[in-house]
């Protein structure tokens, strides 16, 4: 039923308003704790047990998210365990029942605590018993400290050389607790050519390093620059430069991984219309590489789990992951999906297929199970997929007219 019937608006109209809008705050209350929670993986808060469990797991609105996340106990005499809320049970990856202690402490579990084998273990159950989580953790990219970052010593250039829509990076960049200014076309209209995350419980900030892109008409009518291109990724103290080695693991890879959502939403190279409204014409080969090229870790991630959810799926009969594609073969054609972008090439020719995704419009049809909440691409991939697979049943001009050149 998608509204009150008539007669009950009709005799209880306040009680209903009411209802709405106490609808309504649950679902804001809700988002917004779920994004502190979610921010919070890269503090590593341990709570009191009996805190916790008033606070968190008994809560009426909260439980609906810590009861579907892993937790590791910390016990008081030393050793942890990890465990998930099942059948009515604390349990852990094996279906061992676990029973907290009041002297326990709680911290909301990160792979980059476990081992790859643990990991695996996690997911492997979460797939089993079909359990979605309300945020990406089982599933959540680990960034490691690698060679190049070990010689570089103070600074990672990992996520150097992108271009980016400033202003849909700079709100990404605030959703998730970074300071960022635009920088404008005006004298340098800017405060720093940075964004900074503070990370009071480590001690350290984090930096984010980035410059307008100067090109002509590349910025709006109030002089703000259309894009920036990204540099280095710091961690500073008062006394300077922090050497990557030194980072927490687990800050480390938590601040990268912000870094590569901002890259990896706010890309141009994610944009299917960018290279045909003609873009930035110095910044062609960077769409072509970023559109089709190596996959980043949130892709690597997202190639783990369609890897486990395609062979289950209506498409899985006429499609598998090649390298960095999903590869559907239609009626007509034969198609890749680039599992980072999810943009489109075609064969035999590696025609590009411009196909804009209805971003208010449902993806995926209910019945396709996604292990984790929140990855917008993850669905457009398997909405391409499900689309293109009949391809000789689409009836967008714009679609077809591509497809039968």
């Amino acid at each position: 039923m998608k509204s009150a019937p008539a007669a009950l608006k009709k005799t209880h109209a306040a009680e209903l308003k009411e209802l709405k809008a106490t609808q309504t705050q649950a679902q804001q209350t809700l988002v917004a704790q779920r994004e502190r929670l979610d921010r919070g993986f890269v503090e590593g808060r341990c709570v009191a047990y009996p805190w916790f469990r008033q606070y968190y797991f008994e809560h009426g609105l909260l439980s609906y998210l810590t009861r579907q996340l892993i937790w590791r106990f910390h016990r008081q005499e030393g050793g942890h365990t990890d465990a998930l809320w099942l059948d009515s049970a604390w349990r852990t990856v094996h279906g061992e029942i676990l029973t907290p202690a009041d002297t326990d402490t709680v911290q909301l579990w990160h792979p980059v605590l476990s081992t790859t084998d643990e990991v695996l273990a996690w997911r492997t159950l979460l797939d089993e018993k079909q359990l979605r989580q309300p945020l990406k953790q089982a599933y959540r990219e680990v960034y490691l400290l690698t060679p190049p970052e070990e010689n570089t010593r103070t600074y990672s250039n990992r996520m150097a050389a992108h271009v980016l829509r400033q202003h849909q990076f700079s709100s990404l960049a605030k959703l998730r607790g970074w300071r960022y200014s635009l920088m404008g076309a005006y004298d340098k209209g800017y405060e720093s050519d940075s964004a900074t995350l503070e990370l009071p419980a480590h001690g350290l900030q984090a930096q984010f390093w980035v410059s307008e892109v100067n090109a002509d008409n590349a910025w709006n009518d109030t002089g703000i620059w259309h894009y920036v291109s990204t540099d280095q990724v710091r961690f500073v103290t008062n006394h300077g430069p922090v050497p990557l080695p030194e980072v927490p693991p687990l800050v480390f890879s938590e601040v990268m991984r912000d870094v590569d959502l901002f890259v990896g939403v706010a890309s141009v190279g994610n944009d299917p219309l960018w290279r045909d409204n003609g873009g930035l014409p110095a910044y062609r080969n960077y769409w072509e590489n970023y559109s089709f090229g190596e996959l980043g870790e949130v892709a690597k991630t997202r190639k783990l789990a369609l890897e486990r959810l395609v062979p289950r799926l209506k498409i899985g009969k006429v499609s598998e992951i090649k390298d960095r594609f999903l590869v559907v073969r239609g009626k007509l054609r034969t198609y890749k999906i680039h599992l980072g972008s999810g943009n489109i090439l075609m064969e035999p020719n590696d025609q590009y297929l411009c196909i804009v995704p209805d971003r208010s419009a449902k993806t995926t049809s209910s019945d396709v199970f996604l292990p984790f909440e929140g990855d917008a691409v993850l669905s457009i991939i398997l909405s391409k997929a499900l689309l293109l697979m009949d391809d000789d049943n689409i009836t967008d001009e714009t679609i077809t007219r591509q497809i039968k050149r």
